[in-house]
Protein backbone atom coordinates (compact mmCIF):
# COMPACT_ATOMS: atom_id res chain seq x y z
CA UNK A 1 0.00 0.00 0.00
CA UNK A 2 2.27 2.53 -1.08
CA UNK A 3 0.28 4.99 -0.88
CA UNK A 4 0.23 4.83 2.74
CA UNK A 5 3.55 6.60 3.19
CA UNK A 6 1.84 9.87 2.72
CA UNK A 7 -0.87 9.58 5.29
CA UNK A 8 -0.11 10.77 8.74
CA UNK A 9 2.09 8.10 10.76
CA UNK A 10 -0.63 7.20 13.07
CA UNK A 11 -2.49 5.67 10.49
CA UNK A 12 -3.83 2.25 10.78
CA UNK A 13 -5.51 0.19 8.61
CA UNK A 14 -7.41 -2.93 10.24
CA UNK A 15 -5.68 -6.91 9.23
CA UNK A 16 -6.92 -7.62 5.41
CA UNK A 17 -7.66 -4.06 4.92
CA UNK A 18 -8.36 -3.56 0.80
CA UNK A 19 -9.32 -1.13 -1.17
CA UNK A 20 -12.81 -0.73 -2.29
CA UNK A 21 -13.22 0.71 -5.40
CA UNK A 22 -17.16 -0.34 -6.21
CA UNK A 23 -17.56 2.79 -3.29
CA UNK A 24 -20.34 5.29 -4.73
CA UNK A 25 -21.40 7.22 -1.75
CA UNK A 26 -19.87 8.30 1.61
CA UNK A 27 -21.51 9.27 4.58
CA UNK A 28 -19.72 12.13 6.56
CA UNK A 29 -20.97 12.90 10.37
CA UNK A 30 -20.64 16.45 10.78
CA UNK A 31 -19.08 17.74 14.13
CA UNK A 32 -15.88 16.57 14.66
CA UNK A 33 -15.27 14.76 11.65
CA UNK A 34 -16.08 17.88 9.01
CA UNK A 35 -16.87 20.69 11.45
CA UNK A 36 -14.48 21.80 14.30
CA UNK A 37 -17.45 24.33 15.33
CA UNK A 38 -17.66 21.95 18.56
CA UNK A 39 -14.79 21.37 19.26
CA UNK A 40 -14.19 20.91 22.83
CA UNK A 41 -17.74 19.46 23.53
CA UNK A 42 -16.78 16.33 25.26
CA UNK A 43 -15.05 18.78 27.84
CA UNK A 44 -18.20 21.07 28.22
CA UNK A 45 -20.13 17.98 28.93
CA UNK A 46 -17.99 16.19 30.98
CA UNK A 47 -18.09 19.15 33.47
CA UNK A 48 -21.26 19.27 33.48
CA UNK A 49 -22.14 16.06 34.36
CA UNK A 50 -19.06 15.98 36.90
CA UNK A 51 -21.52 18.86 39.00
CA UNK A 52 -24.14 15.97 39.53
CA UNK A 53 -21.87 13.12 39.77
CA UNK A 54 -21.05 11.66 43.51
CA UNK A 55 -17.82 10.78 44.27
CA UNK A 56 -17.19 6.90 45.76
CA UNK A 57 -14.96 6.44 48.30
CA UNK A 58 -10.73 6.65 47.19
CA UNK A 59 -12.21 7.79 43.71
CA UNK A 60 -9.67 9.83 41.92
CA UNK A 61 -10.88 12.81 39.63
CA UNK A 62 -8.67 11.01 36.94
CA UNK A 63 -11.07 7.97 37.35
CA UNK A 64 -14.14 9.95 37.14
CA UNK A 65 -12.92 12.22 34.12
CA UNK A 66 -11.80 8.60 32.36
CA UNK A 67 -15.23 6.99 33.54
CA UNK A 68 -17.09 9.56 32.26
CA UNK A 69 -15.37 10.88 28.89
CA UNK A 70 -15.83 6.98 27.78
CA UNK A 71 -19.69 6.95 28.35
CA UNK A 72 -19.74 10.37 26.79
CA UNK A 73 -17.50 9.31 23.33
CA UNK A 74 -19.34 5.84 23.26
CA UNK A 75 -22.63 7.51 22.21
CA UNK A 76 -20.57 9.89 20.13
CA UNK A 77 -23.03 10.26 16.97
CA UNK A 78 -26.33 10.23 18.47
CA UNK A 79 -28.30 12.66 19.78
CA UNK A 80 -27.06 13.57 23.06
CA UNK A 81 -30.33 13.30 24.84
CA UNK A 82 -28.82 9.98 25.20
CA UNK A 83 -25.77 10.93 26.54
CA UNK A 84 -28.04 13.05 29.52
CA UNK A 85 -29.97 9.99 29.90
CA UNK A 86 -27.19 7.75 31.02
CA UNK A 87 -25.69 10.53 32.76
CA UNK A 88 -28.47 10.27 35.42
CA UNK A 89 -28.35 6.75 35.32
CA UNK A 90 -24.97 7.24 36.90
CA UNK A 91 -26.05 9.36 38.81
CA UNK A 92 -28.49 7.55 40.33
CA UNK A 93 -26.86 4.22 40.38
CA UNK A 94 -24.23 5.65 42.85
CA UNK A 95 -27.31 7.12 45.33
CA UNK A 96 -27.62 10.81 44.03
CA UNK A 97 -30.08 12.97 42.47
CA UNK A 98 -29.71 14.58 39.15
CA UNK A 99 -32.17 17.09 37.11
CA UNK A 100 -34.05 15.32 34.30
CA UNK A 101 -32.65 14.44 31.26
CA UNK A 102 -34.09 17.14 29.46
CA UNK A 103 -32.76 19.87 31.96
CA UNK A 104 -29.21 18.29 31.54
CA UNK A 105 -29.40 18.48 27.71
CA UNK A 106 -30.81 22.46 27.88
CA UNK A 107 -27.79 23.44 30.27
CA UNK A 108 -25.50 21.46 28.06
CA UNK A 109 -26.89 23.22 24.72
CA UNK A 110 -26.81 26.80 26.65
CA UNK A 111 -22.92 26.48 27.13
CA UNK A 112 -21.98 24.73 23.98
CA UNK A 113 -23.76 27.70 21.97
CA UNK A 114 -22.35 30.41 24.01
CA UNK A 115 -18.89 28.26 22.49
CA UNK A 116 -20.10 28.25 18.67
CA UNK A 117 -21.64 31.60 18.87
CA UNK A 118 -18.18 32.93 19.89
CA UNK A 119 -16.74 31.17 16.68
CA UNK A 120 -19.56 31.98 14.34
CA UNK A 121 -18.67 35.51 15.20
CA UNK A 122 -14.89 35.11 14.41
CA UNK A 123 -15.54 33.87 10.54
CA UNK A 124 -18.76 36.42 9.97
CA UNK A 125 -16.51 39.25 11.32
CA UNK A 126 -13.43 38.53 9.44
CA UNK A 127 -11.22 37.14 13.23
CA UNK A 128 -10.95 34.08 11.95
CA UNK A 129 -11.07 31.76 8.29
CA UNK A 130 -13.64 29.36 7.84
CA UNK A 131 -11.28 26.56 6.90
CA UNK A 132 -9.77 27.34 10.95
CA UNK A 133 -13.16 25.38 11.99
CA UNK A 134 -13.19 22.90 9.36
CA UNK A 135 -11.18 19.64 10.41
CA UNK A 136 -8.09 19.72 9.11
CA UNK A 137 -7.19 18.44 5.47
CA UNK A 138 -11.73 17.72 5.11
CA UNK A 139 -12.12 20.62 2.22
CA UNK A 140 -9.45 18.84 -0.07
CA UNK A 141 -10.96 15.27 0.59
CA UNK A 142 -14.44 15.83 -0.61
CA UNK A 143 -13.02 17.89 -3.55
CA UNK A 144 -11.17 14.45 -4.32
CA UNK A 145 -14.27 12.30 -3.71
CA UNK A 146 -16.34 14.91 -5.65
CA UNK A 147 -14.21 14.41 -8.56
CA UNK A 148 -14.60 10.81 -8.18
CA UNK A 149 -18.26 11.29 -9.08
CA UNK A 150 -19.00 10.25 -6.10
CA UNK A 151 -22.67 10.91 -4.01
CA UNK A 152 -21.23 12.76 -1.05
CA UNK A 153 -23.62 12.69 2.49
CA UNK A 154 -24.26 14.20 6.16
CA UNK A 155 -25.66 12.28 8.50
CA UNK A 156 -25.65 13.94 11.97
CA UNK A 157 -26.95 13.79 15.75
CA UNK A 158 -26.61 17.56 15.79
CA UNK A 159 -30.48 19.40 14.88
CA UNK A 160 -31.13 19.06 11.18
CA UNK A 161 -31.23 22.88 10.98
CA UNK A 162 -28.30 23.41 12.94
CA UNK A 163 -26.10 21.11 10.45
CA UNK A 164 -27.54 23.18 7.42
CA UNK A 165 -26.94 26.23 8.37
CA UNK A 166 -22.92 25.54 9.73
CA UNK A 167 -22.06 23.71 6.75
CA UNK A 168 -23.28 26.98 4.70
CA UNK A 169 -21.41 28.76 7.04
CA UNK A 170 -18.36 26.34 6.45
CA UNK A 171 -18.39 26.48 2.67
CA UNK A 172 -19.32 23.00 3.15
CA UNK A 173 -22.88 23.11 2.19
CA UNK A 174 -22.28 22.50 -1.78
CA UNK A 175 -20.61 19.46 -1.56
CA UNK A 176 -23.67 17.52 -0.56
CA UNK A 177 -26.86 19.23 -2.05
CA UNK A 178 -30.40 17.99 -0.35
CA UNK A 179 -27.92 15.28 1.09
CA UNK A 180 -27.64 17.07 4.55
CA UNK A 181 -29.67 15.15 7.42
CA UNK A 182 -29.79 15.76 11.31
CA UNK A 183 -31.88 15.04 13.85
CA UNK A 184 -35.42 15.84 14.26
CA UNK A 185 -38.20 15.75 17.20
CA UNK A 186 -38.95 12.08 15.40
CA UNK A 187 -35.84 10.33 17.26
CA UNK A 188 -36.70 6.89 15.07
CA UNK A 189 -37.06 8.56 12.24
CA UNK A 190 -33.82 11.13 12.22
CA UNK A 191 -31.94 7.83 13.53
CA UNK A 192 -28.88 6.98 11.99
CA UNK A 193 -29.53 3.37 11.07
CA UNK A 194 -32.73 4.76 9.72
CA UNK A 195 -31.75 6.67 7.60
CA UNK A 196 -28.70 4.70 6.22
CA UNK A 197 -31.59 2.19 5.49
CA UNK A 198 -33.29 4.25 3.52
CA UNK A 199 -30.89 5.94 1.93
CA UNK A 200 -29.62 2.90 0.53
CA UNK A 201 -32.89 1.94 -0.60
CA UNK A 202 -33.56 5.07 -2.21
CA UNK A 203 -30.36 5.01 -3.79
CA UNK A 204 -30.59 1.34 -4.84
CA UNK A 205 -27.31 0.35 -3.86
CA UNK A 206 -26.43 -2.65 -1.70
CA UNK A 207 -23.64 -1.50 1.67
CA UNK A 208 -20.70 -2.98 -0.44
CA UNK A 209 -21.20 0.29 -2.34
CA UNK A 210 -21.22 2.70 1.37
CA UNK A 211 -18.65 4.86 2.62
CA UNK A 212 -18.67 5.60 6.47
CA UNK A 213 -15.98 8.48 7.65
CA UNK A 214 -16.82 9.98 11.12
CA UNK A 215 -15.18 10.39 15.12
CA UNK A 216 -17.88 7.86 16.88
CA UNK A 217 -18.58 4.57 17.05
CA UNK A 218 -22.41 4.64 16.12
CA UNK A 219 -21.71 5.28 12.40
CA UNK A 220 -19.06 3.09 12.37
CA UNK A 221 -20.96 0.56 13.43
CA UNK A 222 -23.72 0.96 11.34
CA UNK A 223 -21.56 1.18 8.14
CA UNK A 224 -19.64 -2.36 9.11
CA UNK A 225 -23.70 -3.71 9.99
CA UNK A 226 -24.66 -2.42 6.22
CA UNK A 227 -21.56 -4.31 4.87
CA UNK A 228 -20.05 -1.01 3.83
CA UNK A 229 -16.65 0.34 4.45
CA UNK A 230 -15.63 2.40 7.38
CA UNK A 231 -13.00 5.51 8.51
CA UNK A 232 -12.82 6.21 12.11
CA UNK A 233 -11.39 9.91 12.50
CA UNK A 234 -10.08 10.63 16.03
CA UNK A 235 -9.74 13.98 15.66
CA UNK A 236 -7.89 16.41 18.23
CA UNK A 237 -10.28 18.15 20.13
CA UNK A 238 -7.84 20.90 21.22
CA UNK A 239 -5.47 22.17 18.05
CA UNK A 240 -6.76 21.55 14.75
CA UNK A 241 -4.91 19.71 12.28
CA UNK A 242 -1.98 18.29 15.21
CA UNK A 243 -1.94 15.37 13.74
CA UNK A 244 -2.35 13.32 16.96
CA UNK A 245 -5.30 10.99 17.67
CA UNK A 246 -7.63 11.66 20.37
CA UNK A 247 -6.31 9.22 23.11
CA UNK A 248 -10.52 8.02 23.83
CA UNK A 249 -11.75 8.15 20.61
CA UNK A 250 -9.31 5.89 19.07
CA UNK A 251 -10.10 3.23 21.51
CA UNK A 252 -13.89 3.42 20.74
CA UNK A 253 -13.43 3.49 16.97
CA UNK A 254 -11.04 0.62 16.84
CA UNK A 255 -13.55 -1.19 19.04
CA UNK A 256 -16.21 -0.18 16.56
CA UNK A 257 -13.84 -2.00 14.01
CA UNK A 258 -12.78 0.77 11.42
CA UNK A 259 -11.62 -0.13 8.48
CA UNK A 260 -9.29 2.72 8.96
CA UNK A 261 -8.02 5.26 11.55
CA UNK A 262 -6.62 8.49 10.90
CA UNK A 263 -6.07 11.78 12.91
CA UNK A 264 -7.53 13.74 10.21
CA UNK A 265 -7.18 14.34 6.62
CA UNK A 266 -3.45 15.19 6.11
CA UNK A 267 -2.91 13.61 2.25
CA UNK A 268 -6.01 13.69 0.17
CA UNK A 269 -4.98 12.04 -2.50
CA UNK A 270 -3.31 9.30 -0.81
CA UNK A 271 -6.14 8.79 1.37
CA UNK A 272 -8.46 8.66 -1.66
CA UNK A 273 -6.11 5.97 -3.27
CA UNK A 274 -5.75 3.77 -0.15
CA UNK A 275 -9.56 3.76 0.80
CA UNK A 276 -10.87 3.51 -3.39
CA UNK A 277 -7.82 2.25 -5.30
CA UNK A 278 -6.32 4.18 -8.19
Amino acid sequence: MDAAIALSRDTEFRPGFRPRRQISHVVFDFDGTLSWLRHGWPEIMFQLFREHLPVCQGETESVIHALLLNDILSLNGKPSIFQMRLCVQRVQERGGAAPPPEQLLSEYQRRLDAAIEERTGQIREGRAQRDDFVVYGARALLERLKARGLDLIILSGTLETRVKQEAELLGLAGFFGRHIYGGTANLAQSDKRAVVARLLQEEHIAGEHLLAVGDGPVEIQIAKEAGGLAVGVASDEDRNGSGNMHPQKLVQLRSAGADVLIPDYRGPDALVECILGK
